[in-house]
């Protein structure tokens, strides 16, 4: 059995390609990664993207395709990787991504963060929602840590967990999640403020008095 997927924008607009099906892989669907990439619109272009338990590689590739600086996979499965490569050597993108075959929970005790906004898709295994908890709230809680102000977090769940259980007290007090429903998938989006420039104080934004005016 395969998946049979397609690039819905973008200069691979059309392009389609093929995917092995295996245990724990549901690529994102077309209908909820069309939503994702109007959601995130013009913050992909010229940006860094990784797409973390990459599978398919789908949203990867998407915004490859969108115009993402460059586009990370990080997917420890070797026949995963394999295919993965292949479609980016058919469509010819190789040279503007990285596939990094590794333990995502691994990875991110290594990964420095670029200094300038990217965006991190986090589409773990459905099954870790519920074995991996622990590591999965750990993980995103170094994420938002690491990640430069203007980013973008997120994290496909499935319908039927609660998303909360998951992100937990990871949240931020000052900033939220974004939660989109498309039938039994999950998008959790976060942004990543960025801080307000000080103010001016009030010893330089008043006024001068009558007798400075007058000098």
């Amino acid at each position: 059995m395969q998946y049979r997927l397609r690039i819905i924008a973008g200069e691979l607009r059309g392009r389609r390609f093929q995917v092995r099906a295996r245990p724990g892989l549901r690529p994102l669907a077309d209908r909820a990664r069309e939503a994702l990439f109007n959601i995130l619109a013009t913050e992909v272009p010229g940006r860094p993207f990784y797409d973390l338990f990459a599978g398919s590689g789908a949203v990867g590739l998407e915004a490859v395709s969108r115009g993402a600086s460059r586009v990370e996979f990080v997917e420890q499965d070797r026949t995963a990787v394999r295919d993965l490569a292949g479609v980016l050597s058919a469509f010819r993108v190789d040279t503007r991504a990285l596939i990094a075959r590794a333990d995502v929970y691994r990875w991110a005790t290594r990964w420095q963060a670029p200094a300038e906004p990217a965006i991190v898709f986090l589409g773990p295994p459905y099954e870790h929602l519920r074995t991996h908890r622990g590591q999965l709230r750990h993980l995103i809680q170094g994420l938002q840590a690491r990640l430069a102000p203007g980013s973008y977090l997120i994290v496909q769940a499935e319908g039927q967990a609660p998303v909360s259980y998951l992100l937990g007290d990871s949240e931020p007090a000052s900033e939220s999640w974004d939660v989109r429903r498309y039938g039994r998938t999950v998008l959790a989006i976060w942004h990543k403020a960025v801080p307000a420039a000080n103010p001016p104080s009030a010893a330089t934004s008043q006024p001068p008095d009558d007798a400075t005016q007058n000098r």
